[in-house]
């Protein structure tokens, strides 16, 4: 397996830990692009970590993932809405949270196997990491906040799919422009 696929990943330690907090923080804004919902917001969120996924690949993908959760952990301000803390780590965003790592993973998994390189399988993967990041969100809301089944996918994981399918869009648009900007260095 090798990283070539990769849309020019930074090639020294350095250079991948600046991209990994770079990341972080994309991933810190992205969450305070919010639209209210119940029981959690819809956010920018999910763009910036399958993005980190595929630009950074599947281990600093989710490094900067795990950086971002961590600094939220600390009680930094950065997800929607400007929360923090364990609190707000534990509550109903919880799920969708820990989704995160496994859905960058997954996306930087499939871009170092040349998923992404065309549009169709990549919109594929990324729906599929949405669907995970969803899963997980809609798993939690049943078991934190004792939503039944149906309900919980009614309001954790439905109201989110047009914006899934957007955002995978946005991602492929964005990892095109950066493949792009990269070549022309």
């Amino acid at each position: 397996m090798t990283t070539s696929r990769n849309p020019s990943p930074p090639r020294t330690v350095w250079s991948r830990i600046a991209a990994t907090v770079g990341f972080a923080l994309l991933i810190a804004v992205a969450a305070q692009v919010a639209i209210p919902l119940y029981p959690v917001p819809m956010t920018m969120q999910t763009w910036a970590v399958l993005l980190a996924g595929a630009v950074l690949g599947p281990r600093w993908g989710v490094a900067s993932v795990v950086l971002y959760l961590a600094l939220a952990m600390a009680g930094l301000p950065v997800l929607a809405n400007g929360a923090g803390g364990m609190v707000a780590t534990t509550g109903g965003s919880a799920g969708y949270l820990m989704g995160f790592p496994a859905a960058a993973f997954l996306v930087g998994w499939a871009t170092e196997q040349g998923g992404m390189d065309r549009p169709l399988p990549g919109f594929a993967i990324l729906v599929l990491a949405h669907a995970l990041i969803l899963a997980c969100g809609t798993g939690w809301l049943i078991l934190s906040i004792g939503l039944d089944p149906g309900r919980a996918v009614q309001v954790g994981a439905t109201p989110f799919l047009i914006g899934a399918g957007v955002k995978s869009v946005l991602v492929l648009a964005t990892l095109a422009l950066w493949r792009r900007l990269r070549t022309r260095r």
